[in-house]
């Protein structure tokens, strides 16, 4: 809604597109509140990232999906994308391929791992691989000295009252994120 998780989405594009033969996209999901509810919360225009269908999720060889927290779970946008995608899930056209997840919160106890452990469902029942950041960003997961959002479930940013941007640090791991995930995604494809 204000814009961090699509600053990650696009260090974590560029991670991907620094792999060799890797071809990133970015997407957006379609807005479901009305523009009177929007104008209430002080959301800024939405950006001009195109808008994804269900069915162009077949097309992907690996996901990397990233969405705000609204109470520890996945924003009722990214929800309601998810539930149109019925047509997938009767024909298992997602299983198997990679996914991985990243996130914004309010605030530090603001849900990020019970943001993704619950997003995870989604993906189980698309037969979709999840694909953890695990530990493999190094010394930047073991930070203590700064605020800093992410977890071995992927990268994240605190997003505050919407006035924190995301920081070099999460920037850091998004990007790697991506380089990370686009990596395996590419080996998953090479065995075809």
């Amino acid at each position: 809604m204000y814009g961090h998780v699509e600053k990650l989405a696009e260090e974590i594009k560029k991670g991907a597109a620094s792999v060799e033969g890797v071809e990133a996209k970015l997407w957006q999901v379609p807005e479901i509140l009305s523009d009177e509810v929007l104008a209430k919360m002080s959301a800024p225009p939405k950006s001009d990232v195109p808008h994804i269908t269900p069915a162009e999720l077949a097309e992907a060889d690996g996901f990397i999906f990233g969405f705000p927290t609204r109470y520890g779970m996945m924003a009722a946008q990214f929800k309601a994308f998810f539930d149109a995608t019925g047509g997938l899930w009767r024909t298992q056209q997602l299983a198997g391929k990679p996914a991985g997840i990243f996130y914004s919160t309010g605030s530090q106890g603001g849900g990020q791992e019970t943001t993704a452990l619950t997003a995870i469902t989604q993906l189980v029942h698309h037969g979709m691989i999840f694909v953890p950041v695990g530990y493999t960003f190094g010394a930047g997961m073991f930070e203590m000295e700064k605020v800093k959002g992410g977890s071995p479930y992927g990268a994240g940013t605190f997003a505050g009252d919407g006035s924190r941007q995301p920081s070099e640090l999460e920037l850091e791991q998004a990007f790697h994120q991506g380089k990370y995930i686009a990596a395996i995604t590419k080996k998953l494809k090479q065995t075809d």
